[in-house]
């Protein structure tokens, strides 16, 4: 039997009418749904006996022998279904269900699209970076997390100044005074370490962005650093605790003294595309661009193909 596993931000009533209307639509093409156990009870679909949804726990082994793991809800839900999805190589396609939803592939409205995808196996999946993050204090290591966005070190004490040392490939590069510091994937440099002032990465750029946070120094601006290089930030043994945060869902205390060491994640996050959109068009759609008075490339005269159906009437 086919199934696909479901993840649902259950917060909203229309979310969860959405959630019974999939269910009723995937079992009536032969796939049977998982859901997380926490959230059986917010889909009352009306379904036939066999094919009611089947409850797991929210653990690694959730996803495993899922085709697709289908996200109903915006970038939060998305990342949490990752941390399902990632261990069983299992791709996600996201459906926003919230606001800006800058992680999904469908919106809403193009929930038919998306479904249709499902059930004639239909759709491309790319492979997306990760970091990976390892925590030591005096020797030991403290503690091992990942993130599909970013890492964040960021200061636990808000009266505080964090003082950190920034070294990529062993070699330091500047210490300084800040809030935080982020590393994020190309996926993630739309999230935080976009407002934090660092570059808009194209997925298909493999790379890693270092972007400090309010930092007094002189030399603190955002930087994009090859994709396997490795990354240490160590934290003053004389100035406050800090704390890392994976993609807001994953934390570690950091004591006075920690380091901080982030590399390319070992394992990929796997995602649907379904219509090969460029991503230039998700960045104006998402963040609601202004493009007004775009001509497009005029037709050459060399080209003779070119006709008049074939130009852009805006030229």
């Amino acid at each position: 039997m086919r199934q696909a596993l479901l993840v649902l931000h259950a917060g909203r009533e229309t979310n969860r009418r959405t959630a019974a209307t999939v269910a009723k639509r995937l079992a009536a093409e032969g796939i049977r749904l998982r859901i997380l156990a926490s959230e059986l009870s917010d889909v009352g679909a009306d379904l036939p006996p066999g094919w009611e949804p089947i409850p797991v726990e929210d653990r690694p082994e959730a996803a495993e022998g899922a085709e697709v793991v289908l996200v109903l809800g915006g970038d939060g839900t998305f990342l949490r279904a990752a941390a399902l999805a990632r261990p069983a190589g299992v791709p996600l396609l996201g459906v926003n269900l919230g606001r800006v939803g800058f992680l999904a592939e469908a919106e809403q409205e193009s929930l038919d699209h998306a479904l249709d995808a499902i059930v004639a196996a239909d759709y491309k999946v790319e492979e997306r970076m990760t970091i990976d993050a390892v925590v030591r204090s005096n020797g030991s290591v403290l503690g091992r997390t990942w993130a599909l966005n970013e890492v964040w070190v960021e200061k636990s004490t808000r009266g505080r100044i964090l003082e950190v040392v920034l070294e990529i490939d062993g070699r330091p590069v500047s210490s300084f005074g800040c809030d935080g510091v982020i590393c994020a994937t190309p996926t993630g440099s739309t999230a935080y370490a976009f407002s934090a002032g660092g570059p808009v990465v194209w997925p298909q750029v493999q790379a890693l962005v270092v972007v400090p946070s309010n930092a007094h120094a002189l030399f603190a601006r955002p930087m994009m650093i090859a994709p396997d290089s490795d990354v240490a930030i160590e934290v003053d043994a004389n100035g406050p605790p800090a704390v890392l945060d994976a993609d807001g869902r994953r934390t570690i205390d950091l004591p006075p003294g920690a380091r901080v060491e982030l590399s390319r994640g070992e394992q990929p996050v796997r995602m649907v595309r379904l219509d090969g959109q460029p991503f230039a068009d998700r960045l104006v759609r998402k963040f609601d661009l202004p493009v007004r008075g775009w001509r497009g490339a005029p037709a050459h005269p060399e080209d003779e193909h070119a006709d008049d159906h074939d130009r852009d009437p805006r030229t």
